[in-house]
């Protein structure tokens, strides 16, 4: 019997986590049937500060502790928690970083003005999603890259992460959507 096919759901939103556009539902709807039909399913999103860490049960994963994800040279630490997505069992992945997520507000200020570190907080996000699979040990057959914040996996895995093994066959699928 041939080992079931592994899918990793890398997205900056999810519902019921956090719901800022038509894609938290769509990234949902996808991981729960996927792994309802066989697949070995896993997610990754950010911890953004909206996301209660009480209601959804979050916990630290202690075997996954001690990463840092190098940023223009500088090594900034990546908590990495997990909660069990409440209609499935399916484990969902949140990158943390408080200098870099635990805000009142995800992409912008109270004023609709952009945070100036959102190039920066992408290329942690993306890195740390592919230092957090690394450290898994769990090669992905497919890597379904989620919202314009996971852009740059898909050029990370052809150049930064070409020589990984855990990557060598995995295969990208990005998608995008208005506003997401």
């Amino acid at each position: 019997m041939s080992a079931k096919k592994r899918i990793l759901f890398i997205a900056n939103e999810m519902s019921p986590y956090l719901e800022l556009t038509e894609f938290s539902e769509i990234v949902n709807k996808l991981a729960i049937k996927a792994n309802d039909n066989g697949y070995e399913v896993r997610c990754i999103m950010p911890r953004f500060g909206t996301i209660n860490e009480r209601r959804h049960r979050l916990h630290e994963v202690v075997r996954l502790s001690g990463i840092n994800v190098s940023v223009d040279n500088d090594d900034m630490p990546l908590q990495i928690k997990v909660a069990s997505l409440p209609s499935a069992r399916l484990q969902v992945y949140f990158l943390e970083n408080e200098e870099l997520f635990k805000r009142k507000f995800i992409f912008h200020d109270e004023n609709e003005k952009w945070f100036d570190d959102n190039g920066l907080r992408t290329i942690f996000f993306c890195k740390g999603a592919l230092e957090t699979v690394k450290k898994f040990g769990w090669p992905p057959d497919i890597i379904h890259c989620s919202g314009w914040m996971t852009a740059l996996i898909p050029a990370y895995l052809k150049t930064v992460y070409k020589k990984e093994p855990v990557f060598a066959h995995s295969k990208t699928i990005f998608t995008i959507g208005q506003n997401t």
